[in-house]
């Protein structure tokens, strides 16, 4: 987890309990598994008797960070980022302490509090005239920015992130004798910035630590599906779906993303990592990650669901564990099956098998077709073979609202009740 760390910060940290900072982008109203993992460091320090300070940057989000970006981002109003702090609080709360009495429990800040009494002369005066242009401009994210070819440059609004960035670190050094910043290795510049405003203004000492930003071993973008981000809200993620990514992830990713992701200990890796290799087709690395991280972000029982849920598709499950499937992890343990509507009144009045599988679904082509299925035993409704004269009714509805049809072990069609 360790990318750029500034000299004389691991004899900092083993003088006493130190205060260090991760800034978070209030961008959404959830966290995504790329911010997981500041959120790993925060534990990690808190975990070692250090005092971890999560930042929302409120005022920070309004700007944009130009830090590998190509683009400039949309800004946003303060009701929507004071309800996006909330719904992080609520995510952090699950990895750090923030309510204990410990000298150590976590806390919350947003550097929009501090930032929004601040004029823009007061801070071009007091913060400006202490870093030069010379100093800004040969920052690795400047410098990007402006040689790219597709570029259309940067604005000063994005020019001055870091001097806002580096307030903040000078800010908290201040008033909470924060002496760490921590983040992605994409953020070294900002916060060397902020190291430079503690000693040119304060003439103190602050430090900087950097972790490598996550990639896959394919190339891709970590955390990235094609249906977008995998955020920790179990809205815009389901835990079925969050616990598959992991369970997914190649072999080379999850060994290295179980000593990121998780607080197994050295040796319980290494083992771990052993007996994979011995048997690569189990998948025993793959499934303790998704366990771990997915009672971390969720819970055990959300994790008990989604291997359950997972099941359902190479299992022997039964129409009561269908039934038990909320509607969302339904639609993603089926994403993909083609469906068909049909009227809640058709079902209330009985709708005969034969007439399901062709008529109200096109599942299968003909009515023939239909009955040599089920005289084969290959047709089964909601995971239960049924025969000729079989009649669905609302008796065998899903979350009163699905009927799976299958025929054979791997076709699937769900017929959808409005």
């Amino acid at each position: 987890m360790v990318h750029d760390v500034m000299p004389g910060t691991e004899e900092h940290l083993m003088e006493q309990m130190r205060v260090a900072y991760v800034g978070i982008d209030p961008t959404a109203d959830s966290l995504h598994i790329g911010h997981l993992v500041g959120v790993m460091l925060l534990k990690h320090f808190q975990l070692s008797g250090h005092k971890p300070m999560a930042l929302i940057g409120g005022a920070t989000g309004m700007i944009g960070d130009p830090s590998g970006k190509s683009a400039e981002r949309n800004l946003l109003d303060e009701t929507t980022l004071r309800q996006n702090q909330e719904a992080i609080k609520e995510q952090l709360s699950r990895f750090l302490d923030f309510k204990s009495d410990a000298p150590n429990a976590a806390v919350l800040v947003n550097n929009y509090d501090w930032m929004k009494e601040f004029s823009f002369l007061s801070f071009i005066r007091d913060v400006g005239k202490h870093i030069t242009v010379n100093y800004m401009m040969a920052k690795d994210s400047v410098k990007k920015r402006l040689s790219a070819e597709s570029s259309e440059g940067m604005s000063f609004t994005e020019f001055t992130y870091q001097l806002v960035q580096g307030y903040d670190f000078l800010h908290l050094y201040r008033e909470a004798d924060c002496t760490l910043q921590m983040g992605g290795s994409d953020q070294w510049g900002n916060i060397t910035t902020g190291t430079e405003l503690v000693r040119r203004i304060e003439g103190g000492k602050a430090y900087a630590f950097t972790c490598p930003l996550i990639t896959k071993a394919d190339g891709t973008k970590f955390g990235k599906t094609e249906g977008g981000n995998v955020w920790l809200d179990a809205n815009r993620t389901s835990p079925y779906k969050f616990y598959q990514y992991w369970l997914n992830v190649s072999d080379e990713d999850a060994e290295k993303y179980i000593k990121i992701f998780t607080f197994l200990s050295k040796d319980v890796i290494s083992d771990l990592i052993k007996e994979h290799k011995e048997a690569p087709h189990l998948r025993l690395l793959q499934k303790k990650l998704a366990e771990e991280i997915t009672i971390s972000v969720h819970s055990k029982d959300e994790l008990d669901k989604a291997i359950k849920a997972s099941s359902i598709l190479f299992g022997a499950s039964t129409a009561e564990d269908l039934k038990e499937l909320d509607v969302q992890t339904f639609l993603d343990v089926f994403d993909g099956v083609p469906q068909a509507t049909i009227s809640m009144d058709a079902i209330q009045e009985g709708v005969d098998v034969v007439a399901a599988l062709n008529e109200y679904s096109g599942f299968l082509k003909s009515n023939g077709e239909a009955r040599r299925a089920l005289k084969e035993n290959s047709i089964a409704i909601n995971r239960e073979k049924v025969a000729e004269g079989y009649v669905i009714s609302d008796k065998d509805l899903i979350n009163n609202q699905f009927v799976l049809l299958q025929r054979g072990k791997k076709n699937y069609f769900i017929l959808s009740v409005n």
